[in-house]
């Protein structure tokens, strides 16, 4: 089991609260830096600073840490057209020493679009677009010459299918959610790693299941991975307060005392997890991370 901190910086968070982070992440023996790929604040409260953009984070953190992974989870297929992302995602893999993986989704936050004048197309037509930007940015990066490709919603004729990232034959796809058709298929045909974020364990259990039983029907074999926003305290009044200080229910996520969080973090192991990301949602609370590094972490594995 590999833990891996995942951050929300559109509830507000500049470059710099987020090289701190990642820096911390590195240096605390974490994994992976990873943060979601949204416009605006979710939810109502202080917007802070405003958004940053997920790849430009990346690309500056990707010369700014040396060992972590870095990745998304998740970018929408609505915000970037496949090829120029295929392109990004692949300069920061060579960036970083090739480090990255790409978490990628259908796009769902209907707000943020209509607040940057983003296009957004009913759900059918996101999924459509979604698996046709699976198959070309995977075609992309592992095309051995020029990659042509014709679809209901992009066309792309002789591309030189250039940069080629680091990582052969291609930077890990993540794709995640709980839907019960569409995920599993594609998840189990373009996919390296499902992700099922904050689910119960029974649901997630059902979700890997799935993914599972279709992969059988591909041949293929993913990794399967959680995510929860995560509280740990040296007692409860501490878990409260920090649960607090974000306006989280410590009764959801993994909360509690360090020994309370690893008996958590065991069950999704036992589902057959091999990755939980930490969301983390104070990004100045490095004391967080200290605490879940020296309690947490050297017990899971």
């Amino acid at each position: 089991m590999k833990l891996r901190i995942f951050t929300e910086p559109q509830q507000g968070a500049t470059y710099d609260d987020l090289l701190t982070v990642a820096q911390a992440t590195e240096r605390l023996g974490f994994d992976a830096f990873f943060r979601s790929d949204h416009y605006q604040r979710i939810g109502p409260g202080d917007p802070g600073p405003g958004p940053t953009d997920a790849w430009i984070t990346l690309a500056g953190l990707a010369r700014e840490t040396s060992r972590i992974r870095l990745g998304t989870l998740v970018s929408p297929a609505t915000f970037r057209l496949p090829g120029p992302l295929a392109i990004s995602v692949a300069q920061v893999d060579q960036m970083s020493g090739g480090r990255v993986e790409l978490g990628l989704g259908t796009g769902w936050y209907d707000g943020e679009h209509s607040a940057y004048g983003i296009p957004f197309p009913p759900v059918g037509e996101r999924f459509g677009r979604f698996e046709e930007q699976l198959e070309i940015i995977t075609g992309l990066w592992t095309a051995e010459k020029s990659y042509s490709f014709e679809g209901s919603y992009y066309r792309l004729a002789d591309s030189p299918a250039l940069p080629k990232p680091v990582q052969r034959p291609r930077p890990p796809v993540i794709i995640g959610g709980f839907g019960a058709k569409r995920t599993p298929r594609l998840a189990a045909t373009y996919a390296d790693e499902y992700n099922v974020p904050f689910h119960t364990p029974e649901e997630t259990g059902q979700a890997f299941d799935r993914v599972r039983r279709a992969c059988e029907e591909t041949g293929r074999s993913l990794k399967y991975s959680a995510a929860h926003t995560t509280i740990v305290g040296a007692d409860r009044a501490e878990v409260e307060r920090r649960a607090a200080a974000v306006g989280h229910d410590p009764a959801q996520g993994l909360c509690g005392t360090p020994a309370e969080v690893l008996e958590q973090i065991g069950t999704y192991a036992e589902l057959g997890a091999e990755l939980v990301y930490l969301q983390i949602l104070d990004l100045h609370d490095i004391e967080h991370l200290e605490l879940i590094a020296a309690e947490v972490l050297p017990h899971v594995g």
